[in-house]
C-alpha cells in the first residue's frame, strides 16, 4: 500500500468531501432563496427518516433482544413521529425550527450558568462575560422562540452557515486532492 492510499483511507476521499461541499452550497442557496419551501421539504424528509428508522429499530429488536423494551418504545415513537411529520409537513416546518430555537435558548442559559460558576471559581473575567452573554442570548431565544421572525432568522443563519461550510469543504477537498496527487507522484519516483 503506497502512502497516497494510506492517506486516503485515514481520511474521507477528496471527492466525497467535494460532493458534501456542493450539497451544502445547494442547501444554503435553497434556504436563503426560499426558506419556507426548503424547510417543508426537509421536514418531510426528516419524517421519512424517522419512519424508516423506527421500522429498522423494530426489526433490530427481533434480531437482538437486548434492551427490547427501549427498542420497542423508540421504534414505535420513530414511526409515529415520522407519520405525524409527513402528514403535516407545513406545521412541522414551523414547529421544528421553533423547538430548535427553544432548545438553543435553554442550552444558552445552562452553558452561561456553568460559565458564570466557573468564572467565580477562578475562571477569569472572560469566562464570566461569555457566561453572561450566553445567558442573555439564551433568554432572548426562549422569550421569542415561537416568533416567525426568529424562525426565519434561524433559517437564514443556517443557510449562511451551509454556504460557508460548503465553501470550506470544497477548499478542503482540493487541498486533500493536491496532497494525495503529490504523494502519488513521490511514490512513482521512489
Amino acid at each position: 500500500m503506497n502512502s497516497a492510499t494510506a492517506f486516503e483511507t485515514r481520511q474521507n476521499p477528496w471527492w466525497l468531501i467535494l460532493m458534501g461541499g456542493i450539497l451544502n452550497i445547494v442547501v444554503g442557496v435553497l434556504l436563503l432563496s426560499n426558506p419556507l419551501r426548503t424547510t417543508i421539504a426537509f421536514a418531510w424528509v426528516l419524517g421519512l427518516y424517522w419512519f424508516v428508522q423506527g421500522i429498522f429499530v423494530l426489526v433490530g429488536m427481533f434480531l437482538d433482544r437486548s434492551a427490547w423494551g427501549w427498542k420497542l418504545v423508540m421504534g414505535v415513537l420513530g414511526i409515529l413521529a415520522g407519520i405525524l411529520v409527513m402528514r403535516h409537513p407545513i406545521a412541522s416546518a414551523v414547529a421544528i425550527p421553533a423547538f430548535l430555537i427553544l432548545f438553543l435558548g435553554f442550552q444558552g442559559l445552562f452553558t452561561g450558568a456553568v460559565e458564570l460558576v466557573l468564572a467565580f471559581r477562578g475562571g477569569g473575567w472572560g469566562m464570566g462575560i461569555w457566561g453572561a452573554l450566553s445567558m442573555v442570548f439564551g433568554l432572548i431565544l426562549i422569550l421569542n422562540w415561537s416568533s416567525p421572525s426568529m424562525v426565519l432568522t434561524l433559517l437564514w443563519v443556517l443557510g449562511v452557515l451551509a454556504l460557508i461550510g460548503g465553501i470550506a469543504e470544497i477548499v478542503q477537498a482540493f487541498r486533500q486532492r493536491r496532497v494525495v496527487s503529490g504523494a502519488d507522484q513521490r511514490a512513482a519516483f521512489a
